[in-house]
């Protein structure tokens, strides 16, 4: 039976890592609730699941208890606790980094060193993305504070995915935690990464001995704390791996506890086609005994528009028969990447960038290039809707390829081809059928994600996008649904124990949110303005946004 229902995301996650981490966090988690309340107490209110708080003998206990202990108190809200379809009043009390008590409002004598009152607004857990590529971000000295995360309500980001994460888990954690985050960030290992180290990106199937090397790089990621592989078998060079290789190397990963997260070989038909490359991925999953996680779930160009009937009955055949699967997805009807990859053939781009820019100028391939530049040009909608949204002749951002090609009177593959040679450019393509969208986004299995990058308005408005496109406009999605989608089911897949939810014992990541004007203000123009309408942000129990306002401080943590 498929793991997967309407109400309940019960992935069967990791066993020798889960198992450690459950027993040192709730160990952690223990040791903080006993500085508000003793261990009988405790037990007794975990026991009680934080569902209905108030109607056994050990409330008033706890309640006298942690009078003078709670840190923080967020009263009077509307309280979507993660796991729930109905909305609770509830007063959340906050001890140290843990939710330490859930209680009906007004319905209990605790007091706090800080008390939020959410009267009129929304609380719910932190928000958690999948898919996001904020490394750069985080590393840096001004941008550390995920700030366009934090003002979607996101608490929690995953690096690493499409196959492009770093292979030295240990020496990134220490990294983050020595320059400061905003967020919690959690780490998959990359695919193209370990094959990029270990054989460069040669055109071919790696030997024996470089697979073997790439194993053992992964072994010790995965010890370091990594949560997964994730493969970007689109890109080069994963796309130069066979199935045979990606399935050894997601063993591992399950040997650990891990997921197997990929972008697919092929979304569209650029080689395999799209539900050939579900199949694959399906295979690996299977083979490898580990959950699937599919990313950024979409039916890419006019070849594959309607074929989410397909992949969605594919899924949950395969669900059925007993794989593992779930997927997240991005609210936009344009996808983002670099210009080369969107249109280059992946032939070309092998071996160096030096190799890649001679191949792009020999005229004994010029024929053979333009023709496939041109189909894949065609596939993603045409040279009007690739729309440049990074490039360093600032002049161009914005313009399609069709207008830049008129601007520099060239061809449009010999526009496509000056600008690569030119410097790294990133495109937007409009290439999505809403009908496609809406049919992936209604599927119980399927979360919130925003696969962040420049240009791109996802990376700053990708949660309130969906929030008030798909909730408050189209009411595809109810308030329950969305907030459970972007948190406790996300933390689930990715096996994230005791974050995603509000309950006794979890990590204090909290938001609150006002359902009225929550909304984002990016746009394919303006594509880094903040969103609006979260009003407190809490990572970790420190309160770093208050009253829509940045707190400057960083309490993220490196997860496992």
């Amino acid at each position: 039976m498929s793991i997967f229902n309407v109400k309940f995301l019960d992935i069967k996650v990791i066993a020798e890592k889960s198992l450690n981490k459950k027993i040192i966090t709730m160990a952690v988690s223990l040791a903080l609730l006993t500085a508000c309340s003793d261990d009988s107490a405790v037990q007794s209110e975990v026991q009680n699941n934080g569902q209905s708080p108030g109607q056994n003998k050990t409330q008033s206990k706890i309640q006298g208890q942690l009078a003078n202990n709670v840190d923080l108190l967020i009263t009077n809200g509307t309280v979507y606790t993660g796991d729930s379809n109905q909305a609770q009043h509830l007063d959340v009390a906050i001890c140290q980094k843990i939710i330490c008590g859930l209680y009906p409002s007004g319905d209990h004598t605790i007091k706090a060193t800080k008390t939020i009152d959410a009267t009129g607004k929304i609380v719910s857990p932190g928000f958690i993305d999948p898919h996001t590529h904020s490394l750069s971000e985080l590393l840096s000295k001004d941008k550390n504070h995920n700030l366009n995360y934090l003002t979607q309500g996101v608490t929690t980001v995953v690096n690493g995915n499409d196959g492009g994460g770093p292979v030295d888990i240990a020496a990134m954690s220490e990294k983050l935690t020595s320059n400061g985050i905003g967020t919690n960030t959690a780490l998959l290992v990359g695919h193209g990464s370990l094959r990029e180290q270990v054989m460069g990106r040669a055109e071919r199937y790696s030997t024996p001995a470089e697979l073997s090397e790439m194993s053992a790089l992964l072994t010790t990621a995965m010890q370091a704390g990594a949560i997964g592989l994730s493969t970007g078998l689109y890109y080069v060079p994963g796309s130069y791996a066979n199935t045979d290789e990606v399935i050894s190397l997601a063993k591992i990963a399950s040997h650990y506890g891990g997921i197997y997260d990929t972008h697919l070989r092929d979304e569209s038909t650029f080689n395999i086609g799209f539900t050939a490359a579900l199949d694959e991925a399906i295979n690996i999953a299977d083979k490898a005994d580990i959950h699937l996680h599919l990313a950024h779930i979409k039916a890419l160009g006019v070849d594959v528009w309607g074929q989410s009937e397909q992949a969605i009955d594919k899924i949950e055949q395969a669900q059925k028969n007993g794989t593992s699967i779930s997927a997240d997805q991005y609210p936009w009807l344009a996808s983002g990447t670099k210009l080369r990859s969107a249109v280059m053939p992946n032939w070309v781009m092998a071996d160096s960038t030096k190799a890649f820019h001679q191949r792009l100028k020999q005229a004994d391939l010029a024929e053979k290039l333009a023709k496939e530049v041109t189909e894949n040009i065609r596939r993603r909608g045409g040279p009007d809707s690739l729309y440049i949204t990074e490039f360093t002749d600032t002049d161009l951002v914005g313009l399609n390829l069709l207008q830049v090609a008129e601007l520099k009177n060239l061809a449009i593959v010999d526009t496509a081809i000056a600008l690569i040679l030119e410097g790294d450019v990133r495109v937007a393509s409009f290439n999505m059928s809403p009908k496609d969208v809406e049919r992936f986004m209604v599927q119980p299995w399927v979360v919130t994600s925003s696969d962040g990058t420049n240009g791109h308005p996802r990376k700053y408005a990708s949660f309130p996008r969906k929030y008030q496109t798909y909730v408050v406009e189209k009411k595809l999605l109810t308030m329950a649904d969305f907030i459970n989608r972007s948190s406790s089911q996300t933390a689930k897949i990715l096996g994230l124990t005791e974050r995603g939810m509000l309950k006794v014992g979890y990590k204090a990541d909290v938001i609150v949110f006002d359902q009225q004007t929550f909304s984002p203000k990016a746009t394919f123009s303006q594509w880094n303005n903040y969103s609006v309408g979260i009003e407190q942000v809490i990572v970790n129990g420190t309160l770093v946004i208050e009253d829509a306002q940045y707190k400057d401080i960083l309490a993220g943590e490196f997860i496992q």
